[in-house]
């Protein structure tokens, strides 16, 4: 029994002997499958449009509460409910019978006071030139004198009455008073209304042009502030004042805006300035109380560095960074500051510099120091004019 124990023992430490020094003959794997191969890009800096997009709600370029200015009697009312009007169409009809009564007495009472005041202004003439003369008395003139007053008064205040009541006739058909798109009607006919009633008849809009009102955190504003200042981005000259807009259902507005204004108020409950952009909108397809997201120019940065967002990893503490290919063809750590993404790629605000060599892919397989097989990385889309700004990854949020 010792000696088959012996002799299993001995098998076993030649096969173990022999598995050791095959393995230590045999060649290194790794060093047989070479340097690991990797896509690597070519920092080139480029001249970037920045953009920014917040959210924004379109309002009408002009809107008209239509009130009566008369009291009366709404005897027909002339337009389709949710159509366009032009300024000066007639929408409604107050009753003009008590109207027309008072412009017809006010029309014969200036006739009547017109009438009289040649007569009067004669006999006037002549006692200017008899009390010279001393022909007449004092007292006598001033009777003349005061009657010719009095008839010049009378022919101003029927005139006044006379104009008030044609304007308030004129008044009993309710005119638009711009053009656009008309809501629906809150009286019928039939209603009585009063003048400069709380309610209104009905209301107007023009939504073409419209605007749209931004909100802009003042800490957005300030930030992009000290970055002109700083010379960091530079202003984008006739495409500063330029906005696009993005849809709720995320196509893009085929027409850009303009900026009108920005306000001077902070709004205490929001800590935000409101933007005030203005679009084109001949088709109506923007309308007022919609919700769109507005893509506002802050800069150029004419040095931009944009590297794909996939070449980007983090340390266990958070920290951005991207490998490197240095000059000896080695791999090697470079830490980064993200200032936004852009569509598929990192806008990189510091840490790497023209002509360094970034790697994108066959990042898994990397350590610091270890050589590298680099070929160039060959991208499906080469982005322009991205589309897609998003926040500041750097930035804390709320």
């Amino acid at each position: 029994m010792k000696r088959v124990l012996k002799y299993y023992i001995f098998i076993s430490f030649m096969c173990f002997s022999l598995l050791l020094i095959y393995g230590c003959s045999r060649p290194n794997a790794a060093y047989q499958a070479g340097p690991p191969e990797v896509s690597v890009i070519k920092i080139i800096p480029q001249r970037l449009v920045l953009t920014t997009e917040l959210p924004g709600r379109v309002s009408a370029y002009r809107i008209a509460e239509v009130r009566p200015q008369v009291s009366g009697i709404i005897q027909k009312r002339f337009f389709t409910e949710g159509t366009n009007v032009k300024a000066g169409d007639v929408l409604y009809q107050i009753d003009p019978a008590p109207f027309k009564a008072a412009f017809d007495n006010a029309k014969s009472a200036l006739e009547r006071a017109q009438a009289n005041l040649p007569a009067i202004k004669q006999r006037y003439e002549r006692y200017k030139e008899l009390i010279i003369h001393k022909a007449i008395s004092e007292q006598e003139f001033d009777d003349v004198q005061a009657a010719y007053k009095q008839a010049e008064a009378d022919v101003n205040y029927w005139k006044a009455t006379f104009e008030t009541a044609q304007i308030n006739l004129g008044y009993t058909k309710v005119t638009a008073p711009i053009s656009g798109r008309i809501g629906k009607s809150n009286v019928t006919e039939g209603a009585l209304v009063t003048a400069n009633q709380p309610m209104a008849l009905t209301t107007i809009q023009q939504l073409d042009p419209v605007y749209v009102d931004i909100p802009q955190s003042t800490v957005e504003l300030m930030d992009l502030q000290k970055r002109l200042e700083e010379g960091k981005i530079k202003y984008a000259g006739k495409d500063q004042s330029k906005v696009r807009l993005a849809m709720e259902d995320g196509t893009i507005y085929q027409k850009e805006g303009n900026l009108q204004f920005r306000d001077v108020t902070v709004d205490p409950t929001t800590g935000s300035v409101i933007i005030r952009a203005i679009f084109p909108n001949d088709k109506e397809r923007l309308l007022p109380g919609m919700f769109v997201r507005a893509i506002v120019t802050e800069g150029v940065n004419k040095n931009a560095i944009l590297i794909p967002q996939q070449s980007v990893m983090y340390d266990p503490k958070g920290k951005p960074f991207v490998f490197i290919v240095d000059r000896e063809g080695k791999a090697q750590i470079r830490f980064v500051q993200l200032d936004r993404a852009i569509a598929n790629k990192w806008l990189i605000s510091s840490g790497l510099v023209s002509g360094d060599t970034v790697i994108v892919e066959g990042l898994q397989r990397l350590k610091p120091g270890v050589p590298v097989k680099a070929t160039d990385f060959k991208e499906d889309t080469q982005i322009q004019h991205p589309e897609s700004i998003k926040q500041n990854p750097n930035k804390k949020t709320k």
